[in-house]
């Protein structure tokens, strides 16, 4: 009787019936099929996913009032569950006996016993007693609980500041972190969840030759940067301080923790795009085949070809290469209909409607404004322009650009006049590139430091004066610079040799854009952020909610940078001008980074373009009044810093909150003596001491990595996918008279001016590259948007972020309205590219428009 007694009080106890979404790995890992038997022939043997409730209000005395855990709960139908919510997603049951010293679960554990990991998506409780549903946002993976020395836990969504965290759950939250900060120990495997620092020392491959040589960067004051994700990956043959190299075909395995790398739809499309570009594996083939053409492209209408027809490869060792390195599945993707034609890419928007419009200087000047490089123009503040290079060591390095050579462009102005009326502007690429200039030039490289004057006129527009083109002295750097200044001119010799000097400044342009507007200022300076954050801030922590999803897929990215991008002997240095001095160099210009001119009020501020001024929008008063990038840049800044003051306001009510916030301030701490060591005794960093500060950090964050990232990548293809306006390289100096090269110049300047620039095996590698680079993926996420709608429980943060969903969608309308409005000149140009680069959102693919939440490619 006893034990019917006890059965029928089993089945009356109060059950709480749940449901987890999870990804098996079989689904997101196609060459694995054993891990699905696996898994059941475990389940089989009793081998189950468990899940224990953690109380959020009893403690259990023994354990330090740590939470007391409830019985395990099995997930439900494993073999035989076919319910899915999306592809590959599985939806399971799981039912838990409630037990009154749980009462209200504040988290789980769960306890994965089969034989593979799984990517845990969520967990929702119904009716908990008292509470009704209580979601738990998981998105992790999960491995074999034999991988973990600490239980894997997940919060429910409720946000908390530390000293808010109810006590049972306090020990958790604490416990996590430190398992997230690892011990700084041993080579890191895929399943450690680890967030650690490190050098960047594995650019180098020295095993390979002192050809593959590089400076480690960051740790010195020759050449300090940002940190990066430690792999713990053990030290060259060569050199102890550089970290080895995974061999190129294992690039995808690079060790980022595993909830940093990318989704399964971004891997699959990043996947396919990568082997349609062909990158590194087979450059040796990609060169027979330039050398064969010859490396050159015969003309303009030569260019062209790679859109309209694509470029045949010939049967031989360069399609069997490719066919025996690209399942099949892909081929018939990559190849045309007709298995020949394969180096065919879309056509760029800068050549879609005019195919020599690109040519103009309105177009060349427009792009300063609304290309893909507009953070670098500025006002001019004397004539003629100064260098700021020490001149003890370089010399006279100022302009020799005479008021007779431009005052007659003026629109009847003087140069002072000019001046005071904030119309004359330059784009001045002279100090950053004259110091590696020597050293560049001795490479295949052969080019010039760069100033071009520029004149507001009274349309808007901005119409060159004068390039000026610089090179180190013969006799030494102390000699100063020797410098030749062009100015416009469309016919005869003089129109090509200014279309040259053109080309020269879109050179330096292209490699300043890349190593420094994008990669330096967006993915290097925000990885510290995303590793900090991490390890500092609790999942639970409000602020870890505000910014984690502008750091999506961020560690990753960079990640497979370093392994074929940024590398001795990797793209950027094939296809960019510095060669195997562009990373040393983008090292030399962090010397002058500053957080808070990050912001984009204070870049403006600080690039004289636009004016502090209480009567305008924004309290900025902008001095190109028609400058795209600006324009729309403000409107999505003030939008984010809006939703950021909203959101922190809800939970810090006065600065003594933030300074006492024990999470917040580590944090800090750390993103400036670890993260961004080298600049750790900066006196201008935020000091976290006030909401104020709070708020403009969070906002500078989620801006350089949604908004100016997007500014400065996703207009790659449609400006630079046409080597010829934006190219990576030039050759060869300006022809002199008396040179076969200036009769070249005049007999067939078009010739002439494509033997200067790119040749066609970098241009096929380069634009490869970019066009990977310029594509959204399948599973992007916008701003303004998040990837589960239950990511906090907090109703009026929930408000203030669908508030800021709308703002956005405004300034969607505003961007359409303006780009119609013949009255703005410079947002559409002679190109007839309208400027929606900071449109926020978009399709699939190359489109020219839209910010992800993050730094995602």
């Amino acid at each position: 009787m006893k034990s019917l007694a006890g059965k029928h009080g089993e089945a009356n106890k109060k059950k709480i019936k749940g449901t987890v979404v999870l990804m098996k790995k079989n689904v997101l890992d196609f060459t694995d099929f054993n891990a699905s038997i696996a898994d059941e022939v475990h389940e089989l043997l009793g081998k189950k996913v468990s899940l224990q409730l953690v109380s959020s209000v009893n403690g259990d005395p023994e354990k330090g009032q740590q939470g007391k855990l409830g019985s395990p709960a099995y997930l439900e139908g494993w073999i035989t569950t076919n319910h899915r919510l999306t592809v590959g997603e599985s939806v399971f049951n799981i039912t838990f006996d409630w037990e009154e010293e749980v009462e209200v679960p504040g988290a789980f554990i769960i306890k994965n016993h089969h034989h593979s990991e799984f990517f845990l998506k969520t967990v929702t409780l119904e009716d908990v007693p008292g509470h009704g549903r209580i979601h738990f946002v998981c998105n992790s993976w999960v491995y074999p609980a034999k991988k973990y020395n600490q239980n894997r836990i997940f919060f429910s969504n409720q946000a908390y500041l530390p000293s808010d965290t109810p006590e049972p759950l306090r020990r958790y939250r604490e416990e996590e972190l430190l398992t997230l900060r690892g011990d700084g120990t041993g080579e890191l495997q895929e399943w450690d969840r680890v967030y650690d620092y490190a050098y960047y020392n594995d650019l180098a491959d020295p095993d390979k030759g002192s050809d593959y040589e590089r400076p480690v960067l960051g740790g010195s004051t020759e050449y300090p940067y940002p940190r990066r994700g430690r792999t713990g990956r053990p030290p060259t043959k060569t050199d102890p301080n550089a970290e080895s190299r995974l061999p190129i075909l294992s690039s995808l395995n690079i060790y980022v923790p595993r909830d940093e790398r990318f989704g399964h739809l971004k891997m699959s499309d990043f996947l396919a795009f990568a082997l349609k570009s062909i990158v590194q594996l087979l450059v040796p083939e990609f060169e027979a085949l330039c050398d064969r053409t010859p490396d050159e492209f015969d003309s303009i209408e030569d260019t062209l070809k790679l859109y309209e027809g694509g470029i045949k490869l010939p049967d031989g060792p360069l399609l069997k290469n490719i066919v025996d390195n690209i399942p099949l599945e892909l081929l018939k993707q990559l190849l045309q209909s007709d298995g020949e034609e394969f180096l065919k890419y879309p056509t760029p928007q800068v050549i879609k409607d005019d195919k020599s419009a690109w040519r103009t200087d309105e177009e060349f000047t427009r792009e300063m404004l609304a290309g893909v490089n507009p953070v670098i123009i500025s006002r001019l503040q004397e004539f003629p322009p100064r260098s700021k290079l020490n001149s003890a060591v370089y010399g006279n390095q100022n302009s020799t650009i005479t008021r007779q050579q431009i005052e007659q462009r003026l629109d009847g102005l003087t140069i002072d006049e000019a001046l005071k009326m904030n119309s004359l502007f330059i784009l001045d690429h002279h100090d950053a590139i004259m110091p590696y200039l020597r050293r560049i030039n001795t490479t295949s490289t052969k080019t010039y430091a760069t100033r071009t004057l520029l004149f507001l006129q009274k349309d808007g527009t901005l119409k060159p004066l004068a390039i000026e083109l610089s090179l180190p002295h013969p006799n030494g750097d102390e000699f100063g610079a020797i410098s030749k200044v062009y100015t416009p001119a469309e016919l005869g010799v003089d129109g090509s040799l200014w279309q040259l000097a053109k080309a020269y400044v879109a050179v330096i342009d292209s490699g300043i854009h890349q190593l420094i507007s994008h990669w330096l200022n967006t993915h290097a300076t925000i990885e510290p952020f995303v590793i900090a954050t991490n390890r500092q801030l609790s999942v639970v922590h409000p602020i870890h909610k505000l910014l984690h999803p502008h750091f999506r897929d961020t560690m990753n990215i960079n990640a497979f940078a370093r392994q074929i991008l940024i590398n001795a002997g990797g793209i950027v240095e094939i296809t960019v001008f510095p060669a195997k001095y562009a990373m040393e160099m983008s090292s030399v210009v962090y010397k002058d980074w500053i957080f808070p001119e990050q912001a984009l009020p204070a870049d403006l501020i600080k690039r004289k373009m636009a004016v502090e001024d209480s009567t305008s929008p924004y309290g900025l008063r902008l001095l190109i009044e028609d400058y795209p990038f600006a324009v729309d840049g403000l409107k999505i800044w003030s939008a984010i810093k809006t939703w950021v003051t909203d959101y922190c306001s809800f939970y810090y009510k006065s600065d003594q909150m933030v300074q006492e916030d024990t999470e917040l301030q580590s944090w800090w701490k750390e993103v400036r003596e670890k993260g961004h060591a080298d600049k750790k005794d900066e006196p201008w960093w935020p000091r976290m001491k006030t909401l104020t500060e709070l708020i403009d950090s969070c906002t500078i964050i989620i801006w350089v990595s949604s908004a100016l990232h997007a500014s400065t990548n996703f207009g790659q293809w449609p400006y630079a996918g046409y080597a010829p306006n934006r190219p990576t390289i030039s050759r060869r100096f300006m022809p002199e008279p008396g040179t076969p090269e200036y009769e070249e110049l005049k007999s067939n300047p078009d010739k002439a001016f494509l033997k200067t620039i790119t040749p066609q095996f970098q241009t096929l590698l380069g634009l490869s590259t970019i066009e990977i680079l310029s594509r959204h993926t399948t599973d992007e996420v916008y701003l303004g948007q998040r990837e589960n709608p239950q990511w906090t429980k907090d109703t009026e943060p929930l408000e203030a972020f669908k508030r800021f969903g709308q703002t956005l969608s405004e300034i969607e309308d505003q961007i359409l309205q303006m780009n119609g409005d013949p009255k703005w000149r410079n947002r559409v140009g002679p190109a007839n590219i309208p400027y929606t680069l900071l449109f926020p959102t978009s399709d699939s693919g190359i489109t020219g428009r839209g910010i992800p939440n993050s730094i995602a490619i």
